[in-house]
């Protein structure tokens, strides 16, 4: 769409945010488990290690043990936006119940939310007519993010981790999952970034052009 005034960070672009150790937890929590996963999240992963890891010794770098291909995994997920998006959306599937709990935290602090029936988000721009960030919602939490070019830049300046961390603990105060990874599935629900806080949706839609 020519009038269209979205603007996109790579996938990658999350790794600012993410401490080294975090990164690393992250995606051994998916290399270990991905056997577990359905064929439709496991074959992109395989994919794209096979396309962008190398690992000494195999030739088909997805086939190696976890332990071996840990490390050039994380190297290549600070530069693969592909990457990035495969492993999180594996993530949140192995972590599906934080995904259930954070959807109904962000949807009970006000989110705009789309439609339950939106899955394939890719069309999402010219079929719902969105031009700014100030139309875009929270998708479901089974949509396929990965078909979308990645975060958006504006963050709302009301919703801090901290408070949307605090929010999960009261309703769920059975969940031992850490901030940060309350802080991570938020990020990848709601497709943001906090590269420009805005103090409300009207302020994203007004600064467009903004970005650095």
């Amino acid at each position: 769409m020519e009038d269209n005034q979205i603007q996109f960070l790579p996938f990658s672009a999350i790794n600012e945010f993410m401490r080294d150790d975090f990164r690393m937890k992250i995606i051994r929590t998916v290399l270990s488990n991905q056997s577990s996963l359905p064929a439709s999240i496991q074959d992109p992963i395989n994919r794209i290690i096979h396309k962008v890891v190398k690992v000494p010794g195999f030739r088909n770098s997805e086939h190696a043990p976890t332990a071996v291909k840990l490390i050039p995994t994380v190297s290549a997920f600070q530069k693969s936006p592909e990457l990035v998006a495969a492993l999180l959306t594996a993530w949140a599937e192995i972590q599906s119940d934080l995904r259930q709990q954070i959807y109904k935290v962000l949807k009970q602090r006000g989110w705009m939310m789309f439609p339950d029936e939106i899955q394939d988000p890719s069309s999402l721009a010219e079929n719902l007519k969105l031009r700014t960030e100030a139309d875009w919602g929270v998708l479901p939490p089974n949509a396929n993010r990965a078909r979308l070019p990645g975060f958006l830049i504006y963050w709302p300046a009301a919703q801090s981790y901290e408070d949307i961390y605090n929010d999960f603990i009261k309703l769920f105060p059975e969940a031992n999952n850490s901030l940060d990874e309350v802080s991570l599935m938020t990020v990848w629900l709601s497709l943001r970034l906090p590269y420009k806080v805005a103090e409300s949706q009207s302020q994203a839609e007004n600064n467009p052009e903004e970005h650095s």
